[in-house]
């Protein structure tokens, strides 16, 4: 359990690409409390995250390059019990701040394994496994922070001031995650799993990728003008223009050459360029929306 490749399997670093969810979550709640900040915060990117990147590596068994590990190392059983121990202790955390939070954290686990278990592997089914991905890292996991944060339950996901930008995050989410399984086409065919992406080709993964980045866009400049916040509908645009360029650089290469530039390389550095964006923008946000930048 504690060889070296099992933990390198957890990809700990990889859940910076997912933080963004956490701080707009964080920016949007009233109720700041630093020992809840931290066990949220701890509890997702530090355990659940890697709990679900090891466990579905453990399934999934991948020869080739998976996202944050171009070569990544055989899996052994010491994986399969090191997540389920990274599991448990998102859990404990969770439990720290209430048992709804805890449950939500359940949830999300519970989901999360779903995707590559033989038994269920919602990975083979190209629709449903796009929109349940995009909604539990999107909007399910906004607004699981958000109770976590808030020391709230279950009823966020009645309040339309959570859910909405919530569901906002998913819409980012359904056009880039496609975008994560273009280099993987062949691995997935051989095991039988029929991603999206493969579904839809590598030109058709760019093209949908593209109409659901201009809805986000679109549903985000709509949410910042409706709040009355035109700096941060400005700020939104300047984070993105690196983003939208490099994605349309790579579209112009996938239209001359799909099967040499879908790969590894282009992916990752479409996500690192996006987590760092847009983790950069709600850090921002977090600090303009609650005046801490005008206090400092």
């Amino acid at each position: 359990m504690f060889k070296w490749s099992n933990w390198l399997h957890l990809r700990i670093p990889f859940s910076f690409y997912l933080m963004p969810v956490f701080f707009f979550s964080l920016a949007l709640t009233p109720n700041h409390n630093p020992e809840r900040l931290l066990l949220v915060f701890f509890a997702l990117h530090l355990f659940l995250y890697p709990s679900s990147n090891g466990y579905n590596s453990y399934f999934d068994k991948d020869e080739k390059s998976i996202g944050g590990l171009r070569v990544p190392p055989k899996v052994s059983t010491g994986l399969y019990y090191l997540s389920l121990c990274f599991f448990v202790l998102s859990l404990v955390l969770g439990w720290l701040i209430n048992w709804q939070f805890a449950s939500m954290l359940l949830v999300y686990g519970l989901i999360s394994m779903a995707y590559s278990h033989p038994t269920v592997r919602l990975k083979k089914y190209a629709f449903a496994s796009w929109i349940i991905a995009g909604f539990f890292q999107g909007c399910f996991t906004f607004c699981m922070a958000y109770a976590g944060l808030s020391d709230f339950g279950w009823n966020v996901f009645n309040m339309s001031h959570v859910f909405i930008p919530g569901l906002l995050t998913s819409l980012m989410l359904w056009g880039s995650y496609p975008l994560t399984q273009v280099y993987q086409h062949e691995e997935d065919a051989k095991r039988g799993d029929k991603t999206l992406s493969l579904k839809l080709g590598v030109q058709g993964t760019f093209s949908f990728s593209a109409i659901w980045f201009l809805v986000a866009g679109i549903s985000f400049a709509w949410y910042f003008s409706f709040r009355g916040q035109e700096s941060a509908f400005y700020a939104f645009l300047l984070a993105m223009l690196p983003v939208v360029l490099y994605f349309s650089i790579w579209f112009v290469f996938i239209r001359k050459n799909g099967e040499k530039y879908a790969n590894y390389s282009w992916t990752m550095w479409m996500n690192r360029i996006s987590g760092l964006a847009l983790n950069a923008f709600f850090i921002w946000y977090f600090l303009e929306n609650t005046q801490i930048l005008q206090v400092l």
